[in-house]
């Protein structure tokens, strides 16, 4: 997170008897008339890095605590005639909403109590949902980056600017007040940024108008179970929490038990912990994560195993826990294998399998308090899958852990196919650091894994999660890895659409470039790539129709689906659709189909037909139309949208 240049805040005072005093009932009928647009404001101004879900809940929060105590003056900042912004009482709110949105991003320090605005707040608080405004197009993702890339003070005057229509003068009034030190620089910051500004009224950064997905429904019921159980346990007799046993202390951040019984204790006893000879992968059939060797400098750390093993069997309110879509995050049902125990940058590092999951347990190396717990899916990864696990993330780069089997190891940007790869040093399986992909801001380049062995030389991109995913092209059904020049070329415009893709659970990503469309204009021919990213679980899969020009370095999404068989496996077929202005000023609607496809016909804003996979009508800016497809075989399609 981006530091932000705020001034400690202004003491209150009684204000001038030139300014506006409002009292409570005042603020608050300004508040409820504004309501929407206050929170917009909060959730635009607030750091991107929270997180949506936390920053729809933050913008709610600091919303609903702007009003003031008692009676109040308002800042010395011009308003407008009438409307909202001649209404000291919504001067004020707005005030006090930008001043916590931007406490709200600056760090934490050590010898300094948070301020409240820094916390995950109390309230509003809706347990078992994850909620997040519903998602916008290519547009709205370049500005929430643009965003991102910006500090505090310099997004909150672009969002004053574009949303609340101020002008400089005003902006620097209201930032003045909030507490910014240096206002010249954040404008400055802000004329730097490209002017979307009818963007900031686009759903997607709507946080009143939202979209509802459940959390980790397993874990869920578990920690429900465990927490019937242990009320059961108390309620029939309190002493069973007094029972002799290891304690608290041996285990870490792990929470105190709640039950004992031979099964799960075996599970925490580092002493059985599964450990594979060094050489079996070389002799046995399977090559997945069952043979690879224990490895790291703290393999025979019997302390740090048995706090691995406890805070995984039971994580502590402390506990950092992240657990991929899909992903149970229990204890073991038996002793784990293990993979990896060891000193990684500041941390301590054990990861662990157990035939369906990578556990990752991570602890700072000085202490046991805030200890994290990683799960990753991986049941029925082949070689190519469990080549890789990520050791740990820091200041941007990432290190990994390759299989036993990996001979050599390389960075690569996407970006640049016809760049050399750079070598990475292997030692003991694990890589020396390499810059991840971008998380924020332009996506100027998308650094890839590059591993080889014995089989072949294949990538695989970090999307957040422990294990990478592995990028292949080709015709679903027959799909190879990426790593010869012609798949390199063939990802490069479609590498920045990776990041539509984190943190899902992702297994694989293919790139399948389906029609080749010559333009109206006669200036060349556009590709259409159709780009499926498959899951651990086997659902959310993720497809993407994106349309390339002659030249542009950068595909455009024309069309996105989740939980479609559209350019799977099972179902080879796409069918999409983009308005496209030519060098001529002209509007076409262009759509094209993949092999197979008979006819396509288009109805609604443009309507046209055409025999075979491609279609190319005139059309009028800003038109809408629905796609349909005729296959060879008389099977009906619709296009993705």
């Amino acid at each position: 997170m981006q530091s932000q240049d705020v001034a400690p805040r202004p003491a209150p005072d009684s204000g001038s008897a030139s300014d506006p005093v409002v009292d409570v009932e005042q603020a608050e009928a300004a508040l409820v008339e504004h309501y929407p647009r206050l929170v917009r404001l909060a959730y635009l101004v607030l750091p991107p890095g929270l997180g949506r879900n936390r920053r729809v809940l933050t913008a709610h929060a600091l919303t609903q605590r702007a009003l003031p105590r008692g009676r109040t003056a308002t800042p010395v900042i011009p308003a407008q005639p009438d409307g909202r912004e001649g209404d000291p009482g919504y001067a004020f709110v707005r005030l006090q909403v930008v001043r916590t949105a931007l406490e709200a991003g600056l760090p934490l320090r050590r010898k300094a109590w948070p301020k409240r605005s820094q916390l995950p707040p109390l309230l509003p608080q809706v347990w078992g949902l994850r909620l997040f405004p519903r998602s916008g197009g290519a547009d709205e993702l370049a500005l929430d980056q643009l965003l991102s890339a910006l500090t505090g003070p310099a997004r909150a005057a672009y969002v004053l600017r574009g949303l609340e229509k101020l002008p400089d003068s005003d902006v620097r009034g209201l930032l003045t007040a909030a507490g910014v030190a240096d206002v010249d620089a954040a404008l400055d910051e802000a004329d730097s940024a490209q002017a979307e500004y009818a963007l900031l009224d686009s759903p997607e950064f709507d946080p009143c108008s939202l979209q509802a997905r459940p959390t980790d429904l397993m874990r869920r019921r578990q920690h429900m179970k465990a927490a019937l159980a242990a009320a059961a346990a108390v309620a029939v007799c309190g002493a069973l929490l007094g029972m002799p046993g290891d304690g608290w202390a041996p285990d870490g951040a792990a929470a105190p038990p709640y039950a004992q019984n031979p099964a799960a204790q075996a599970a925490l006893d580092p002493a059985l912990l599964v450990k594979v000879p060094a050489a079996a992968w070389e002799s046995s059939a399977r090559t997945d994560f069952s043979v690879w060797p224990a490895r790291g400098d703290l393999t025979g750390d019997s302390a740090l195993l048995r706090r691995a093993l406890a805070v995984w069997a039971r994580p502590g309110e402390t506990v950092q826990v992240f657990a991929t879509p899909g992903t149970p995050s229990g204890g073991p049902s038996g002793p784990p294998q293990l993979l990896y125990a060891g000193t990684v940058d500041n941390a301590r590092v054990v990861i662990l399998y157990d035939g369906l999951r990578i556990v990752r347990y991570a602890e700072p190396r000085d202490s046991t308090k805030g200890a994290a717990l990683d799960f990753a899916r991986v049941d029925g990864a082949g070689r190519a899958e469990a080549s890789a696990v990520v050791l740990g993330r820091a200041d941007g780069n990432i290190r990994y852990l390759t299989a036993p089997w990996v001979t050599k190891a390389a960075d690569r940007d996407l970006l640049k196919p016809d760049s050399d790869a750079t070598d990475l040093a292997l030692t003991g399986g694990t890589t020396a650091p390499m810059a991840g992909p971008a998380q924020s801001g332009p996506c100027t380049s998308w650094n890839v894994l590059q591993l080889t062995d014995a089989s072949g030389t294949r990538l695989l991109t970090d999307l957040g999660e422990l294990v990478p995913a592995r990028l292949t092209t080709g015709r679903p059904g027959s799909v190879k890895d990426a790593s010869g020049a012609g798949a390199l070329r063939a990802w490069a415009p479609y590498a920045c659409s990776l990041g539509a893709m984190r943190s899902a659970g992702v297994r694989s990503v293919n790139a399948w470039a389906y029609a080749a469309q010559p333009l109206p204009d006669a200036s060349g021919t556009a590709t259409w790539v159709c780009t499926r990213a498959e899951t651990w679980q086997g659902g959310g899969e993720r497809v993407l129709a994106q349309f390339h020009t002659p030249g542009g370095r950068y595909g455009a999404v024309a069309a996105k689906a989740e939980n479609v068989p559209a350019c799977g496996a099972k179902d080879p077929q796409v069918l999409a659709g983009v308005l496209w202005k030519s060098g001529t000023g002209t509007w076409y609607l262009l759509a094209a189909g993949s092999r197979g496809t008979s006819s396509i016909s288009a109805s609604g804003g443009v309507r046209a037909t055409a025999n075979g996979n491609l279609l190319a009508a005139k059309a009028k800016q800003g038109a809408q139309a629905e796609l349909k497809g005729t296959l060879e075989d008389g099977r009906a399609v619709s296009g993705l949208r």
